[in-house]
């Protein structure tokens, strides 16, 4: 089995067990992550942070984007081809369903920000490991992102995200730090 044959079994794996949670479960989860986060040394000295707005299944994040946005510069991306831009965070008006029906900032009333100006960036995956790898959806637009980013990067996931081993390519980027709902890696 190649690699990317292990990656979507790995996927269908963790959608499965996302299956016996409740959107509510899941809430409760997303609140005990976020609260986790918060608590890093890294998210309390940053000023400039890149976030992700979620889809289902994912930790939710629109209200703790709206909580800091007004401490905080947060910047969400854009999808603009095969590419994520950063974009400054307006408020909710700003936001539009972009190309997957994930809300992103409207480039015509949102700064792009440069990348050198992202102190941290927070990136939601399928599955992560204890070595710090990540499984994203498959179309490699944080991989690129992260190309581009010194930034530390955080990926975000629900304990039953974190598995033993993540199937990795060459052009898989690590984590440098891992929140879930119950620890910090």
């Amino acid at each position: 089995m190649d690699i990317a044959e292990k990656k979507q079994l790995l996927r269908e794996e963790i959608f499965q067990i996302k299956k016996n949670y409740t959107s509510e479960a899941l809430y409760l989860l997303s609140t005990k992550a976020l609260q986790l986060l918060e608590q890093t040394e890294i998210f309390q000295s940053s000023s400039c942070i890149a976030l992700y707005h979620a889809i289902s299944g994912e930790v939710q994040t629109s209200k703790f984007i709206e909580k800091w946005h007004p401490k905080k510069r947060i910047v969400l991306p854009l999808i603009v081809e095969n590419d994520l831009k950063l974009l400054l965070y307006q408020g909710k008006e700003s936001l539009q369903p972009g190309k997957f029906g994930i809300l992103e900032p409207s480039i015509s009333c949102c700064p792009q920000i440069p990348e050198t100006e992202v102190e941290c960036i927070i990136i939601p995956g399928i599955a992560f490991d204890r070595q710090h790898n990540r499984m994203g959806r498959g179309k490699g637009y944080y991989d690129r992102l992260l190309n581009t980013i010194s930034a530390p990067k955080i990926g975000l996931c629900f304990h039953f995200q974190l598995v033993e081993n993540v199937p990795t390519d060459f052009f898989d980027k690590k984590m440098d730090y891992i929140v879930t709902d119950e620890e910090i890696i």
